[in-house]
C-alpha cells in the first residue's frame, strides 16, 4: 500500500496538514514536509519530488480559497502564472548545476532579512501602497527569478513572492498573500512536471499527504482572510526565521 510503514505514513499525513496550514498563510510549508519525508527514509530526490506533488495540492487549494473570496485578480495574474510555471520547470531542470551548499549559506541571510523587514517595517497593512514597479516589468523580472528558485531549491519561495508583491507591486499584506499562492501554485506545477519524469515520487504517500494539505491549506487561508495582516505578519516572521535557522544548521552542522 504505502511506500513506508503505515504508522510512518500517518505521521507524514499529519505533518502535511500543518505544512499546508502554515504555507497558506505565510509560506514555509516545505520546512515541515521535506524534513519529515527525509526522516521517513526518502532520498533527497524522493523527498523533493513527493513534496512537490503534495505541496501543489496545498498551494492550489489556498489559491482557490483566496480567489473565491475575491482576493485574486485572475485576468491580471494569469500571464504571471504562466511565466512562473515555465520558470519553475526551468529551475527544476537546472537544479543539478547550482551548488546547493552555496545556496544554503546565502539563503538564511536573505530569509532573516525578510523576517526583519516584516517585523520592523512600519505601516504594513492590508491596504495597497505605492506601486514601485509596473506589472509588465514585475512579470519578467521578479516572477521568473523567484519561480526558478522554487524549482531548483524551494525554501522561502512564498516569503520572497510576498516581499516582492508588497515592496514592488504595492500590494497590501492579505492581497499579497493571495497572489503569492497563485504564483507558487504555478511554479509548483512547472517543477512538478519535471520531477514526474524522475521516477522518484512516492505516489501513494504523496496523495495521502496531498489530501491533508488540502484540509490544512483551506483552514489556513480562511483564517488569514478573517484576521488579515495581524496574523500573516507575525507568522511570516516566525516561519522565515525558522527556515533561516534550519538552513544554517544544514550548512554548518
Amino acid at each position: 500500500m504505502f511506500e513506508v510503514a503505515t504508522h510512518v505514513a500517518v505521521l507524514l499525513i499529519i505533518a502535511a496538514f500543518f505544512a499546508g496550514f502554515i504555507d497558506s498563510i505565510a509560506g514555509g510549508g516545505g520546512l515541515i514536509s521535506v524534513p519529515a519525508l527525509l526522516l521517513a527514509g526518502a532520498s533527497p530526490i524522493e523527498a523533493l519530488a513527493t513534496n512537490k506533488l503534495q505541496g501543489t495540492f496545498g498551494a492550489g487549494t489556498a489559491m482557490v480559497t483566496y480567489a473565491r473570496a475575491g482576493h485574486v485578480n485572475w485576468r491580471g495574474q494569469l500571464g504571471m502564472g504562466a511565466i512562473s510555471a515555465l520558470a519553475g520547470a526551468a529551475g527544476a531542470m537546472i537544479a543539478h548545476l547550482i551548488p546547493a551548499e552555496v545556496l544554503r549559506v546565502i539563503m538564511p541571510v536573505v530569509l532573516v532579512s525578510v523576517a526583519l523587514f516584516f517585523a520592523f517595517k512600519p505601516g504594513l497593512s492590508d491596504l495597497d501602497s505605492a506601486v514601485r514597479m509596473q506589472p509588465a516589468v514585475f512579470a519578467v523580472t521578479a516572477v521568473p527569478l523567484i519561480a526558478a528558485y522554487d524549482g531548483f531549491f524551494g525554501p522561502g519561495t512564498g516569503s520572497f513572492f510576498m516581499l516582492a508583491f508588497v515592496m514592488l507591486a504595492g500590494f497590501g499584506v492579505l492581497k499579497a498573500t493571495a497572489h503569492t499562492k497563485l504564483l507558487n501554485f504555478a511554479s509548483n506545477i512547472g517543477s512538478l512536471s519535471i520531477f514526474l519524469f524522475s521516477g522518484s515520487t512516492w505516489w501513494v504517500v504523496g496523495f495521502g499527504m496531498a489530501m491533508a494539505q488540502i484540509a490544512g491549506a483551506s483552514l489556513g487561508a480562511r483564517l488569514a482572510m478573517r484576521i488579515g495582516a495581524r496574523l500573516i505578519k507575525p507568522l511570516l516572521v516566525v516561519t522565515s526565521s525558522a527556515m533561516a535557522a534550519r538552513l544554517l544548521w544544514q550548512a554548518f552542522a
